[in-house]
């Protein structure tokens, strides 16, 4: 597969917080692309095999996000059965966005590895859009973080850096066989990165320490009931200092820096990303 050979790319988890960026990126570069979830015109379900065939028709390349998380026991069946299909169909590279500092991840890594297919796994922990998207969004315009982090460093990654490199990674040669760890270029706390935006913003954002119970309790009022004990028990582990480290990924796949927590405060703030 050449970089100018034209092919379907298929986006799982096309509206989520890598997804999208990654189907907005393909359609911007003239990529021909399929971004699939539920509620898409050609719906995809990972627990539900009659919705693969559909979204595989014409792929070459598949970039697979799973829900609720790869660390999941039911992830490993499913991401086999869908790239055994997708094998039999056509698809010749996958891209998997995978957790950093999550072993449980490996074993659904090695399957998408031993597909038969080119593959590269980007892992990432932590966004940086956890903060103005989705899962911190209300607790920041309510002015408290709850998490059970302690003084922890997370090397926050931007989404548009993932982007980029699923990106390359589906539609450039030169990527296959690897495993890329992203990162941002530095290490904050959590209590850091809600100064920097309450110093943005212009209205205080405070970090709260919790121990797991705490946390556990904070995510039921968010959550299905079913995913609250999955959410609880993997943020608490991996907000351990386990990726208190940086990686340069980003720089290995794309030849530059990645993005920095400030400038990503600072757009989100001019965009009014936190009006209340």
């Amino acid at each position: 597969m050449t970089n100018t050979e034209q092919h379907t790319n298929l986006v799982i988890g096309g509206t989520g917080k890598t997804g999208r960026r990654v189907a907005q990126q393909l359609a911007a570069r003239g990529h021909a692309v399929r971004a699939v979830s539920r509620r898409s015109e050609v719906p995809f379900d990972w627990h539900d095999p009659a919705t693969w065939e559909p979204a595989l028709r014409g792929v070459r390349a598949a970039y697979l996000t799973y829900a609720p998380d790869l660390a999941d026991p039911a992830a490993v069946p499913a991401v086999r059965a869908f790239t055994e299909t997708a094998v039999r169909a056509g698809v010749r590279r996958f891209v998997l966005l995978s957790g950093r500092g999550e072993p449980e991840c490996h074993p659904a890594e090695d399957v998408v590895k031993d597909s038969g297919a080119e593959w590269t796994v980007v892992r990432c922990a932590w966004f940086m859009q956890n903060f103005d998207e989705d899962f911190l969004l209300d607790p920041v315009l309510g002015g408290e973080l709850v998490l059970p982090a302690a003084d922890v460093p997370e090397p926050f990654v931007d989404t548009r850096d993932i982007a980029d490199v699923v990106v390359a990674a589906l539609t450039e040669d030169g990527h296959s066989g690897t495993t890329y760890e992203l990162t941002g270029p530095r290490l904050l706390t959590f209590g850091e990165a809600a100064a920097e935006i309450s110093k943005a913003t212009g209205r205080e954002v405070r970090y709260v320490p919790v121990t797991h119970e705490q946390f556990r309790e904070v995510v039921a009022g968010q959550l299905p009931e079913e995913f609250v004990e999955i959410f609880a028990e993997l943020f608490t582990r991996i907000l351990d200092g386990r990726n208190a480290h940086l990686s340069d990924g980003v720089r290995q796949a794309l030849g530059r820096a990645p993005r920095d927590f400030t400038d990503f405060v600072r757009e989100a703030a001019e965009r009014g990303a936190w009006n209340v």
